[in-house]
């Protein structure tokens, strides 16, 4: 028996005119930003800083965070897309094999925390009221809060899938087990949602259904692991010290973030069959130097002192 069992067949967006659709997915990262942004106001107010420097930090953080995992993922994951279908790499559409809107998809956080340091070092270059570790510590509370939206739209569009699994927890993802066209020529309903549908709730399709296997939902794990990490950064920021202590909250974070990450891998299936039998596997080859950068902030960054 199955504790968390149940059958994941949701709609992953809104269909507005043609290929247009506004994705959920797309809607969590909107969420993600929003939030992070009042949190962020309300750092600036709660420490005196001219809130005239919050937009523009908002809109490094946005641009940094989808170019960064962008790149990320296709240089880490998916680099025959530079040759494949280029354009695609930059734009929320996919130009091969067809013309379609695939809005934020293909995404990758290694990739979007490096794009924010770099960012917040180009404007710290700008903007100089604080130090570069000052933004950096607060600005990772809102980073561990966003990352909770984006691994549920991860979820709701069931990518980035757990293994195969018998354990207590388990749940079928038959989006991702059938494509469009599969599942189309397999039910002979020609409406792919509606043939989605007729899975789960046809009787007449129960084979198809019952060839889905159990999977771990490894994104609810993230997802669930970092509401912990933001209200560890946030009790540290909040109720201690350590909140003056240059470079700590952001150690603190890149620590809690990037092992969470390294062990729901475990359960993760790989992103790149090619790479699935390694003994570890990409993200956890790249989340073991933010781990390591991260100690060293917390134990032995000591922060220059400037005018």
């Amino acid at each position: 028996m199955y504790l968390l069992e149940f059958n994941w067949n949701p709609l992953t967006g809104i269909d507005i005119v043609g290929n247009f659709k506004i994705h959920f997915y797309s809607l969590m990262w909107v969420i993600a930003f929003v939030l992070g942004w009042n949190i962020m106001k309300r750092i600036f107010l709660r420490e005196k800083v001219n809130i005239e420097y919050l937009d523009p930090l908002f809109i490094y953080t946005v641009l940094a965070t989808m170019l960064g995992a962008r790149l990320g993922h296709v240089i880490f994951y998916q680099p025959e897309l530079f040759s494949q279908d280029f354009f695609s790499v930059f734009l929320p559409f996919r130009f091969n094999p067809v013309f379609e809107f695939s809005g934020f998809s293909g995404l990758a956080s290694h990739g979007a925390a490096i794009g924010i340091i770099v960012a917040m070092y180009l404007y710290r270059k700008k903007y100089k009221y604080k130090s570069i570790m000052w933004i950096l510590d607060r600005i990772v509370i809102t980073v561990a809060s966003g990352a909770v939206f984006i691994r549920i739209g991860n979820f709701i569009n069931s990518e980035i899938i757990g293994k195969i699994t018998d354990s207590p927890l388990g749940v079928r993802f038959i989006q991702e087990y059938y494509r469009k066209e599969e599942i189309v020529k397999l039910t002979g309903i020609q409406d792919y949602k509606k043939a989605y549908q007729a899975v789960t709730n046809n009787p007449q399709f129960q084979n198809l259904l019952e060839a889905v296997p159990y999977r771990h939902a490894a994104q609810l794990y993230e997802a669930f692991a970092y509401i912990f990490v933001f209200l560890i950064l946030l009790y540290f920021y909040l109720k201690t010290n350590k909140g003056n202590q240059p470079g700590f909250l952001f150690g603190l974070f890149l620590i809690l973030l990037w092992t969470v990450r390294f062990f729901v891998e475990f359960v993760k299936e790989a992103q790149n069959p090619e790479r699935a039998d390694w003994l570890l596997n990409t993200g956890q080859l790249l989340s073991i130097p933010f781990i390591l950068i991260g100690l060293y902030f917390v134990f032995f960054y000591k922060q220059k002192q400037t005018n």
